[in-house]
Parts: C-alpha cells; structure tokens; sequence
C-alpha cells in the first residue's frame, strides 16, 4: 500500500475536506496508506507549506497542492 503524507495543521478545515477525500477514495478501492504531518510542529516545514496547505505528498515526492478534484486527487494517487 503506498505511503502518501498530507501536510496542514490542526485548526484547517480545508485539510479535513483533502483527508476525508482521501479516505473516500481508499474507500472506493484505492489503496492508500495516509500519514498527516502538522507543520505547526516544524519551523522548516511551517515555511515551505505555511500558505499551501493541505498539500499531499507522493510516495515518489511529487506533491499535491489545494485545490484539487475528486478527479484530479485519483489521478495523483494512482500515477
């Protein structure tokens, strides 16, 4: 099962709706393994993603920035 992390914080709503589409997907046969990464916790992290999140990042480092599609969201995770 491949390994994807989904960058945000804790107080972000727009991450709860990319994980949920996540799970959505992984519900209808996907298979994805999610790791979510606070990026609060990291001064580094918090600088490179602070005005990007939720950002989705591929097991081979592509990354997904928000916005994104049902559709678009299959096809990153399936690629």
């Amino acid at each position: 099962m491949a390994q994807f992390i989904l960058y945000g914080t804790s107080a972000c709503h727009l991450c709860e709706i990319a994980q949920d589409m996540v799970q959505q997907q992984h519900a209808a046969g996907i298979a994805v393994n999610l790791t979510k990464v606070d990026i609060s916790d990291s001064d580094d992290l918090f600088q490179r993603y602070g005005v990007l999140i939720p950002v989705l990042q591929h097991p081979d480092g592509r990354e997904l920035n928000w916005p994104f599609s049902p559709s678009r969201l299959q096809q990153f995770l399936l690629s």
